[in-house]
């Protein structure tokens, strides 16, 4: 296989980056969706949306297990 050009590389680099956020557009799309499906089953009618849009932000904004030890931590003891 010839060398490929400096030109040629940079094509390459570039289609190949295209593919690479495309992909990543696409998977970004899916977990959104299994995400919204999740949601769609939780009686978020029972909160504003104002209310539950800034609570979902800040659960985003905080991460995974840091989110869930503080929505633990904010429960009343049983």
């Amino acid at each position: 296989m010839p060398k490929m050009s400096e030109r040629e590389r940079l094509a390459d680099l570039v289609e190949k980056r295209r593919k690479i956020a495309d992909e990543i557009e696409t998977t970004e799309k899916r977990l959104r969706e299994r995400y919204g499906a999740i949601v769609a089953a939780l009686p978020v009618e029972a909160i504003g949306e104002r209310e539950f849009r800034e609570a979902v932000g800040l659960l985003v904004k905080l991460g995974g297990p840091a989110a869930i030890g503080a929505l633990k931590a904010a429960l009343p003891k049983s």
